[in-house]
């Protein structure tokens, strides 16, 4: 007789052959099954504390093991909580599986109790989402893997009903589905962009997320040396170029004081390469800044471009790395920007965020730049500190500075520096969190002490919604809703099980950081800052 395992089972097993070895979330009674056969396929299930910071921790996972995110969330309310974080991955780019447990077909006819249309609600902010059935249960695996991490990366949800959960299926998976092929242009196109390449003497490279998706940063920064092509990259890449090389121009999207010196330069390049970039990170500011029939531009990405935040002059729908081999082969190397304007627009974006502040955010961040190791994972919540720490934190790989640049959710930097530091705990891992986002996720501090993990979390500490509250003033509108009470955010860490310390200068926070990087548990270091720090600096 055949042999049979539980639709739960095949579900999990295709997710461990997925490289898959860890899922986060909080159980409840139509998820046992799942949990069950997670840990029996060898993916440990972890506990978190709310299902929005645990699909980030997962997240945080993912740029260490590059294996899928998976969330489990149970019926209703439990599964709802994450919608925040699988919009996020959507946005993101991230592959995620979302197990969520439902009840039964015939029993959602006669009983109402926390029952709502799962799929409805991930249907937009999925690349796909399905209800697990006992005859495909094998085949709905493989498709949510499949569509998960090919093309542009992104979330999958899969709704899995009490009882087909527990329904016995075939133990042997349908014949596997290969890969696809990666793809180069060839042709008249290509000949056309090769013959822009060796002509042109202002060349720059745009890089975004789909570099780090198809792991290609060997090959642009073979590209970008190869042609002494300056390397602007989204906040998501940063560190594709390590940013002390002298062609790295840092990373873009958020800050408009950083805009006004590479808009420009941008403007005056004569050969453009969109290089695996999605525009979806950037402000508004980088809305059409080129005209494709003025300046020639090529947008190398793994999809067609539908976002219309910029056209292109040729588009290339292909695999990075063949591509730029593709456009690279034969040609001579020749000096491109030859009055210095590499040099020039470096300076000038060293000097329009100085490093020499005796304290505030900019001294906060450069205090840890210098002190932290070279090899430090960071993760940044949204807000006022994330738009000056993303020009004034310098990234040496990438994946190394992790944030929700698309969506710009706040309340991901601290579970995201768990997953991180789960994921690879010999390196320094370092949060950097405003007050109200570090309040949102406190409770996750547990699942730090829990997992016996040892990261830095940062928290700038103005007792405002420091961002909003500038924009406000701006619009000299009333202040309203942004301010609350200054909280011991130190005793916190204290209360959790970790270390917490208050600092309001550099020499403090110097000896805090030292004292953390050799804890045997996390730290909390609440860096305080005056109310408006941020005026005139992003």
């Amino acid at each position: 007789m055949p042999q049979t395992i539980r639709a739960a089972d095949a579900l999990a097993r295709r997710l461990y052959d997925a490289g898959c070895r860890t899922a986060f979330g909080m159980p409840g009674g139509e998820v046992l099954t799942i949990i069950d056969a997670l840990e029996a396929a060898g993916i440990r299930f972890i506990l978190a504390k709310h299902e929005n910071a645990a699909g980030f921790i997962a997240e945080g996972l993912h740029h260490r093991d590059h294996a899928p995110a998976i969330l489990v969330g149970t019926i209703g309310p439990g599964t709802l909580n994450g919608v925040n974080t699988v919009a996020n991955a959507l946005q993101d780019q991230v592959p995620m599986i979302v197990l969520s447990g439902c009840m039964d077909a015939d029993e959602v006819q006669r009983y109402t109790h926390q029952v709502v249309d799962q799929q409805a609600v991930f249907r937009p902010i999925t690349k796909a989402t399905f209800c697990l059935n006992a005859g495909a249960a094998h085949s709905i695996a493989d498709k949510a893997v499949g569509i998960a991490t090919e093309g542009r990366m992104g979330p999958v949800h899969i709704d899995v009903p009490i009882s087909v959960a527990d329904t016995q299926v075939p133990a042997e998976p349908p014949a596997p589905r290969p890969k696809a092929s990666s793809t180069a242009p060839a042709g008249p196109d290509l000949e056309t962009a090769r013959n822009w390449l060796e002509n042109a003497q202002r060349p720059v490279m745009i890089v975004g997320v789909d570099v780090l998706n198809q792991h290609a940063q060997n090959a642009v920064v073979e590209f970008a040396e190869d042609h002494n092509i300056p390397v602007i990259t989204s906040y998501k890449a940063k560190g594709v170029l390590p940013e002390d090389h002298a062609l790295s121009l840092g990373g873009a999207g958020l800050s408009p004081l950083a805009d006004t010196h590479l808009l420009p330069f941008v403007k005056a390049a004569d050969l453009i390469l969109c290089v695996g970039y999605d525009p979806i990170e950037m402000r508004p500011g980088w809305r059409d800044i080129w005209d494709p029939r003025q300046q020639n531009v090529i947008d190398i990405a793994a999809v067609p471009n539908h976002h219309y935040m910029h056209q292109a002059t040729l588009n290339f729908v292909s695999d990075c790395t063949a591509t730029l081999r593709a456009l690279s082969e034969g040609l001579d190397v020749h000096d491109t920007w030859e009055a210095g304007e590499i040099y020039q627009l470096k300076q000038a974006l060293s000097t329009a965020f100085p490093k020499d502040d005796a304290w505030g955010p900019a001294a906060v961040i450069d205090t840890c730049r210098k002190i932290l190791p070279r090899d430090t994972i960071a993760s940044a919540d949204s807000g006022a500190h994330r738009i000056l720490l993303s020009q004034m934190w310098e990234c040496y790989a990438p994946r190394d500075l992790m944030q929700s640049s698309a969506l710009c959710t706040m309340g991901c930097a601290v579970p995201m520096a768990i997953g991180a530091k789960l994921g690879t705990p010999d390196r320094p891992v370092v949060s950097f969190s405003g007050d109200a986002g570090f309040l949102m996720v406190a409770g996750e501090l547990a699942t730090a002490a829990e997992l016996d993990l040892a990261p830095i979390f940062v928290v700038f500490v103005d007792a405002s919604l420091a961002l909003i509250e500038k924009k406000q003033r701006e619009r000299q509108m009333p202040n309203i809703g942004v301010d609350f009470a200054q909280h011991n955010f130190a005793a916190m860490g204290v209360a959790f099980g970790g270390a917490g310390v208050t600092v309001r200068s550099r020499e403090a926070l110097e000896t805090a950081l030292q004292e953390a990087l050799t804890a045997e548990t996390f730290t909390v270091i609440a860096a305080v800052i005056e109310p408006g720090a941020y005026d005139g600096r992003i």
